[in-house]
C-alpha cells in the first residue's frame, strides 16, 4: 500500500506545530498581530460564486472539508427559487460552490409544487449527515402550513434522501398555523437530542428527538415569546445552554435592522435569561446583544451559525445586506444577503461578535484551519509532522488513510497552550490515549469505549489528579466522533461531539497545578482505533474585554420643559393635545403615524449641536402588560424629511413591549421601513441616540436605552447621507385606543467627543 500525506490547502508549512490562533482584537480595541499560517478574508466570503447566500449553516465533514449550506433564494441574479445550496472549503474562507440540494424529483412527497426550502441546519447523526430544513407549505393541511423536514446522506454533498414524514409537522392554530420555521438541532451529553424551531408567529419552541434524530417525541416546550425572535441556534458551553436567535425583519432592503440576541439556561428547555436575568419568554423580552450593525457597509446581520476552528476559537457565519446594494435586480424584491464571517468572542460569559465591534469590513485575520487530513506518512527517514509506528487503513467513506493501531507522536514539541483535534472510531473496547506534556507533568486524555467514559488525569503518585465523565450508553463509538483537547490557562478540557457545533457527547475539564504546562510532543496511542483529521495548533488567545461604548460628557443643551414657550423648538404638524405641564411635556397618543407615504404624525424638533453628541430623554409610557395595542409608541426621532428619518421608541408590538430603532428611507425610488428591536423597556424608559460622522462625512446614529438611567444597552447604528441635514426631537403615535399618553421629563444633548 502506498502511503502519502494529504495536506490542507494552506500547504505543508501550515501543518507545522505551533500555529497561533489568530484571535485578533477588533480595530476599536487595537489590532492583534497575525498568526503564522493564519488565513485572511474580506467579507462577504461567498462573493466569488454568489450574489446571495442566506441563512448559512456549516459543518466540518469527516472527509476534512468544511461545508456551507444556504437557503433557497436564487444564488445569483436571475437564478431559481426552491433549491438549497452547498459549497465547500479547506480553510473556512475560500468557498467552492458544489450545487443544489433537493432538486426537482428529490423533495419530500409531502411538499407541494410551490414549496420553498428554507434555513438548513446540518448535523452528523449516528454515522450519517442529516439536513434539517423548513418546508414552506405542505400537502398535509391547506393554507400556510409550514413544517420541518429532514434528509439524510452518507456524505456532506449527498446523495440526499428525504425522510418520509416531517420531523415537526404543521401546527394548526385556530384558523391558521404557527410558523414552523428555522430548525436547529442540539445533541446533549445525556444521549438526548433536541430540535429548536419557530418564528415570530408562535414563538420559539424545543422538542426532544428520538435516537435517530428524525422524529419529534414528547411534548414541546416554548422557549421564547412570539413576535420577537426567529432563527434559533443553541450550543452548550461551561454548563450553560445558550439560545441565540435573530430579531426584527430580515428582509427590508436598506432599512433592514435584523440582529442576534442570546439568553442562557442550565436546561436545554429553558428558561433562557439574558445578562440581567430577563427571560426571553417575558412580554417585555430580554436578550443580550450578540451581533448588530455598526454603521459600516453591512446592515441586517443575522440568522447565524457558530463553529470552532482548529485553535479553539469560535466563529460566527451569518448573512447581511450591503446598504448600498440591497436588492437582486432579477427577480425584483429579493434581498441580496451574502454570507459573512467574523470572530465570536466570549466576554463575561456571553457571546459577542468581535468584542462588540460588529460586522467587519476590509481584510481580517481568519480562522486556523490547517490539519493533517488522512494521517498517512511518507518514508520514516523523511521529515514529517508525525513520527511513530502505526498501521494505516483506508476509510471506506472518504477514501482517506487513517490510523488503525500503534503509537505516533508529533515530530516537534507542541506549544504549552495547545488545541488538539481528531476524529476517531472504534469497534473494540480498548482505550485511546492523547498525551500532552512529559514526565510527571504529562496530561493524559483517555477515550475508554469499554468503560464508557472520557477520562483526564495528570501527574503521578500523590500528585496525581484525575476526573472522568460517562459516555452515554446509547452513543455508538463505531461511527466517527470528534475529540477536542484544549489545554490553556491552567486547565485541560476534553470534549467528544458528533458535529463540533456546540454539541457534547461527553465533556470533562481539570484544573492544572501551576507550572504543569511544558513544551513537549503530543502523543497518540490506541489499538483497533481509526483516527483521522488530526490537527495540533497553538490554542487561541481569547479576547475578554468589549470594545468601548459611547460615553456621555457635559450637557450642551437641555430642555426641562419648565417653559411652555419651548424656545428653540418647532412643530411639524403640531399636535394641539400636547402640553407642557408640571415640568414635563405631556403628549397623548393619537392614531397618526409617520411610516409610509403621507405620514401624518406630529413632531417636535430642534437643530442639534455641531460635532459628536448624544441626545437623551426620559419618557413615562404605560402600555399595559399583554394586551394587543399595535403600535402605540413614543420616543426620540432624527428627521431629515417624512421619507427619511430614524426613530427610537418604546413600542407595543402585538402582546410584547419592545424598544425599536427604526428607519424609513426613500432609496432608488422605493420607500422602505424596518428596524432594530431590543428590550426590555419599562414604564419609565431612558432613550439615547449617539451621533458621529465617518470619514466619508456620513452621519452615524447609534441607539441605546436604560430602565434606570445608569446602565445602558447599546444597539444598532443607522446612517444618513453626508450633507443631509436632520433635526432631532420627539414623537408619539401608533393608535389612540386604548387611551395612553407619553410624559417626557427632559431632552438633553450631551457632549460625546
Amino acid at each position: 500500500m502506498r502511503h502519502r500525506r494529504i495536506t490542507a490547502a494552506l500547504g505543508a508549512a501550515a501543518l507545522a506545530l505551533g500555529l497561533a490562533a489568530g484571535a485578533a482584537v477588533p480595530a476599536l480595541a487595537g489590532d492583534a498581530p497575525d498568526a503564522p499560517g493564519a488565513t485572511h478574508y474580506t467579507n462577504p466570503v461567498t462573493a466569488d460564486f454568489a450574489d446571495t447566500y442566506a441563512d448559512p449553516a456549516i459543518i466540518r465533514g469527516k472527509d476534512g472539508w468544511w461545508y456551507l449550506y444556504a437557503t433557497s433564494d436564487p444564488l445569483v441574479e436571475g437564478g431559481e427559487f426552491g433549491l438549497m445550496h452547498v459549497s465547500r472549503s479547506r480553510d473556512m474562507v475560500d468557498w467552492e460552490y458544489r450545487g443544489t440540494i433537493l432538486d426537482e424529483g428529490s423533495a419530500p412527497d409531502w411538499a407541494t409544487d410551490t414549496s420553498f426550502f428554507w434555513a438548513p441546519d446540518i448535523r452528523y447523526v449516528d454515522g450519517q449527515y442529516v439536513l434539517y430544513f423548513t418546508v414552506t407549505d405542505t400537502t398535509l393541511n391547506p393554507g400556510d402550513d409550514s413544517a420541518i423536514g429532514a434528509a439524510t446522506a452518507p456524505t456532506p454533498e449527498g446523495p440526499w434522501t428525504p425522510v418520509a414524514e416531517p420531523v415537526v409537522p404543521p401546527r394548526p392554530d385556530g384558523g391558521g398555523f404557527f410558523w414552523t420555521f428555522d430548525p436547529s438541532m442540539l445533541a446533549d451529553d445525556d444521549g438526548s437530542r433536541y430540535l429548536y424551531y419557530g418564528s415570530y408567529y408562535g414563538g420559539l419552541w424545543v422538542t426532544e428527538l428520538d435516537e435517530s434524530g428524525l422524529r419529534a417525541v414528547g411534548e414541546a416546550t416554548q422557549v421564547a415569546i412570539n413576535d420577537k425572535f426567529e432563527g434559533a441556534y443553541v450550543l452548550k458551553r461551561d454548563g450553560y445552554y445558550y439560545l441565540m436567535a435573530s430579531s426584527a425583519n430580515c428582509c427590508a432592503g436598506p432599512s433592514t435592522g435584523y440582529s442576534v440576541f442570546a439568553g442562557r439556561s442550565e436546561s436545554p428547555r429553558g428558561p433562557f435569561v439574558d445578562h440581567e436575568g430577563v427571560s426571553l419568554l417575558d412580554t417585555r423580552p430580554g436578550g443580550t446583544q450578540v451581533l448588530v450593525q455598526n454603521g459600516n457597509r453591512w446592515i441586517g446581520a443575522g440568522h447565524h451559525t457558530v463553529v470552532t476552528d482548529l485553535s479553539g476559537q469560535d466563529w460566527i457565519y451569518y448573512h447581511a445586506i450591503d446598504r448600498e446594494d440591497p436588492w437582486l435586480a432579477e427577480p425584483g424584491g429579493i434581498n441580496r444577503r451574502p454570507t459573512l464571517l467574523d470572530r465570536l468572542d466570549w466576554v463575561d460569559g456571553w457571546p459577542v461578535t468581535r468584542a462588540g465591534a460588529g460586522p467587519s469590513e476590509g481584510e481580517q485575520p481568519g480562522p486556523v484551519a490547517g490539519s493533517l487530513l488522512g494521517l498517512t506518512v511518507d518514508d520514516p527517514a523523511e521529515g514529517r509532522a508525525l513520527r511513530g509506528s502505526f498501521r494505516p487503513d483506508v476509510d471506506e467513506q472518504s477514501g482517506d488513510h487513517a490510523l488503525v493501531r500503534g503509537r505516533v507522536w508529533t515530530a516537534e514539541p507542541a506549544p504549552e497552550e495547545v488545541h488538539v483535534e481528531l476524529d476517531l472510531r472504534t469497534r473494540r473496547t480498548g482505550p485511546f490515549f492523547v498525551w500532552v506534556g512529559r514526565g510527571s507533568n504529562r496530561i493524559e486524555v483517555t477515550v475508554d469505549p469499554g468503560g464508557r467514559e472520557l477520562h483526564v488525569e495528570y501527574g503521578h503518585g500523590r500528585f496525581q489528579e484525575e476526573t472522568a465523565v460517562p459516555i452515554p450508553a446509547t452513543y455508538d463509538l463505531s461511527v466517527w466522533t470528534a475529540l477536542q483537547v484544549h489545554v490553556v490557562e491552567g486547565e485541560v478540557r476534553a470534549r467528544l461531539s458528533e458535529s463540533r457545533l456546540g454539541d457534547s457527547i461527553a465533556e470533562v475539564s481539570l484544573e492544572l497545578r501551576p507550572g504543569i504546562l511544558r513544551s513537549a510532543p503530543v502523543e497518540f496511542r490506541g489499538t483497533g482505533v481509526h483516527v483521522d483529521n488530526l490537527s495540533v495548533n497553538e490554542a487561541h488567545e481569547p479576547v475578554t474585554e468589549r470594545v468601548p461604548e459611547p460615553a456621555a460628557g457635559a450637557v450642551l443643551v437641555e430642555e426641562d420643559f419648565s417653559d411652555a414657550g419651548l424656545e428653540g423648538w418647532s412643530w411639524v404638524r403640531e399636535d394641539p393635545a400636547a402640553r407642557v405641564e408640571d415640568g414635563a411635556l405631556v403628549w397623548p397618543l393619537t392614531g397618526a403615524d409617520l411610516v409610509g407615504a403621507g405620514g401624518s404624525g406630529g413632531l417636535l424638533l430642534r437643530e442639534p449641536p455641531a460635532g459628536d453628541w448624544i441626545v437623551e430623554t426620559k419618557v413615562d409610557l404605560d402600555l399595559g402588560d399583554t394586551e394587543v395595542r399595535n403600535f402605540q409608541q413614543a420616543g426620540l426621532i432624527v428627521h431629515a424629511d417624512d421619507d427619511n428619518f430614524l426613530r427610537l421608541g418604546h413600542v407595543a408590538i402585538w402582546n410584547t413591549r419592545q424598544v425599536e430603532f427604526g428607519k424609513e428611507t426613500l432609496q432608488d425610488g422605493f420607500l422602505t421601513w424596518g428596524g432594530h428591536t431590543s428590550g426590555p423597556p419599562a414604564e419609565t424608559t431612558w432613550l439615547r441616540i449617539h451621533h458621529t460622522t465617518n470619514d466619508a462625512g456620513e452621519h452615524l446614529y447609534r441607539s441605546a436605552f436604560s430602565t434606570d438611567g445608569e446602565s445602558w444597552r447599546w444597539g444598532a447604528t443607522w446612517t444618513l447621507p453626508a450633507g443631509r441635514d436632520a433635526r432631532v426631537g420627539l414623537y408619539t403615535g401608533g393608535g389612540a385606543q386604548p387611551e395612553a399618553e407619553a410624559v417626557f421629563d427632559y431632552v438633553r444633548f450631551l457632549d460625546a467627543s
